[in-house]
């Protein structure tokens, strides 16, 4: 009985062993991966190439992989918006090539250039220079160049010109400049609003007071006055068409306070320095309507007023 039971043991193996290798031999084999795949030509000339695309996978073939004597993979690119990667074939080998693409394979058709034979040995000396004559555009271009050139030139040494005499490189038209009652009547109301003898700057008040005086005197009378004394201004101007008594009495008083302060060290009261520019105001004034006894001009009438 005990021999029996072995004996169906044995045979079980016996059986059981060949099937066993077989599914051992199976799973030890390498796993071929199946691509979904397009080939945008399977004809191509010698030397042209042809675009391999294989559709988003677990894996992708490799330019080796891809590679045979008869079939070269150039270069890949991968479409990162769809997962599909790009593979440029090419071949120089005339004939049907079979390019196996994982487990799969497609026939690939490789034509010759026709009329060109590759067996020649005869070399041919390089075609010499063929010589065009210049169209119209070509000649325009050319002038316009020429042109351009000889601007660009001759805008660089104006430049220079002008920078060399300190002069702008481009001159704006010039307001008209103002008359010189309005000037000196501009310059006393920014010395009042200056404030200086409030300050304690006498002196300096007094000095800008006169001087504003001295300056409308030249420009409206032609009297040097910058460069007279006090009775030099006073004999000019008494022979100015200007003058009159009023008008002198006026400018004595201005300068000669003025000196008092400039170089005897007088202290007038608060009261005279305001009496000093008010009589400046209304001696410029009263001038320049007697210098201008005709004019029109409604902005001098409004000054003098």
């Amino acid at each position: 009985m005990r021999f029996e039971k072995m004996k169906k043991i044995f045979i079980l193996l016996i059986i059981l062993l060949p099937l066993s290798a077989k599914v051992f031999a199976q799973d030890s084999l390498p796993t071929v991966p199946h691509y979904s795949f397009r080939l945008d030509s399977t004809t191509i000339m010698l030397g042209d190439q042809t675009v391999l695309a294989v559709e988003k996978g677990p894996m992708y073939p490799s330019l080796d992989d891809l590679t045979n004597h008869d079939v070269v993979a150039v270069r890949q690119w991968m479409d990162t918006a769809d997962g599909t990667l790009y593979t440029a074939l090419t071949s120089f080998e005339e004939g049907e090539h079979w390019l196996h693409i994982g487990a799969d394979s497609v026939l690939l058709t490789v034509n010759d250039v026709p009329g060109v034979d590759t067996t020649s040995t005869n070399i041919r000396d390089i075609a010499g220079i063929m010589s065009q004559p210049y169209t119209f555009g070509e000649i325009a271009r050319m002038v316009l160049f020429v042109w351009l050139f000889w601007a660009v030139v001759a805008a660089a040494i104006l430049i220079y010109l002008r920078i060399k005499r300190r002069k702008p490189l481009i001159s704006l038209p010039q307001a008209p400049p103002l008359p010189p009652d309005t000037r000196a009547l501009q310059r006393l109301e920014e010395l009042r609003q200056q404030q200086l003898w409030q300050q304690g700057k006498v002196k300096e008040y007094y000095t800008e007071l006169t001087d504003t005086v001295r300056v409308y005197l030249e420009e409206a009378c032609g009297i040097q006055s910058t460069e007279m004394t006090t009775d030099q201004t006073l004999d000019a101007f008494h022979s100015s068409p200007a003058s009159g008594s009023e008008t002198e009495a006026s400018l004595r008083q201005i300068l000669q306070a003025a000196d008092m302060v400039k170089f005897a060290k007088s202290q007038p009261q608060p009261y005279q320095h305001d009496l000093a520019l008010g009589q400046a105001i209304d001696f410029i004034k009263t001038t320049w309507v007697a210098l201008n006894p005709k004019t029109d001009n409604p902005d001098t009438e409004n000054t003098a007023s």
